[in-house]
């Protein structure tokens, strides 16, 4: 049987942690002997002041803590590193805040696995009629069309929810991601990357939800300066020379 990872990066996330964790465990079990894959997870505690990593701990949570905030990227690079050293046929990245839907995981990972796809993005916005289907704030799509019309440009990848990070990746992606991986923000200029590496990315609708407390880590959505930077992080990605594989 195929084996999955769950990355779960986590900063400051005392109030959502264990009810992710809680989740997942919920869907293991229900999920059983007809699953077609093995499931694990890790949280990848990045850098926390509050008590996410001793809740992780008192309730034998498996967790990996940076010794200091390395932000979203190292976090996510450091659960790549792990599934590829312990040899995960598949990676998904799960957010430790309560937004991604252990429900839609299966949809996610499939065609990964089936090898339809080096990597797989869960879309709000892309075949997706559940009404309860968090979209995110009128700013923030309009924020998200553009960013997505910048890597469309440089890479001819259409990918319409491109801040998304819940993403699945197959062997070859996790091994590229364990070596090269963004830092800042790195899921619009992750995509560029895997396009010019010659990997297959598609889009498939999943349920996302709002977080379920604490703070957003990316706060800055409401700043030009943060789409500037963006912007310019995905240009330099598109005219970088990357190695085919």
């Amino acid at each position: 049987m195929k084996k999955v990872l769950l990355i779960i990066p986590a900063y400051n996330e005392e109030t959502n942690i264990l009810n992710v964790c809680s989740e997942i465990e919920d869907y293991k079990k229900k999920s059983g002997n007809n699953s077609a894959f093995s499931l694990d997870y890790v949280v990848i505690n990045d850098g926390s002041s509050d008590s996410t990593e001793k809740i992780c701990l008192q309730n034998g949570i498996p967790v990996i803590s940076l010794a200091n905030n390395l932000g979203i990227g190292g976090a996510v690079q450091t659960g790549y590193k792990y599934a590829y050293l312990m040899g995960y046929d598949a990676a998904v990245q799960f957010d430790g805040d309560g937004q991604h839907d252990i429900d839609s995981l299966e949809k996610l990972v499939v065609p990964v696995l089936n090898g339809e796809a080096d990597m797989t993005v869960g879309s709000r916005f892309v075949e997706n009629t559940e009404t309860d289907n968090f979209q995110s704030t009128f700013m923030r799509r309009i924020g998200i069309r553009f960013l997505s019309g910048i890597i469309y440009m440089v890479s001819h990848l259409r990918i319409k929810d491109c801040t998304s990070g819940f993403r699945a990746a197959n062997k070859s992606v996790i091994e590229f991601f364990s070596k090269d991986y963004p830092f800042d923000y790195p899921e619009p200029e992750s995509l560029v990357n895997v396009a010019k590496r010659k990997f297959r990315s598609i889009e498939i609708p999943v349920h996302m939800r709002e977080r379920s407390g604490g703070k957003s880590s990316i706060r800055a959505w409401k700043s030009v300066y943060y789409m500037i930077k963006v912007t310019l992080a995905i240009l330099i990605a598109g005219i970088q020379k990357k190695e085919v594989r």
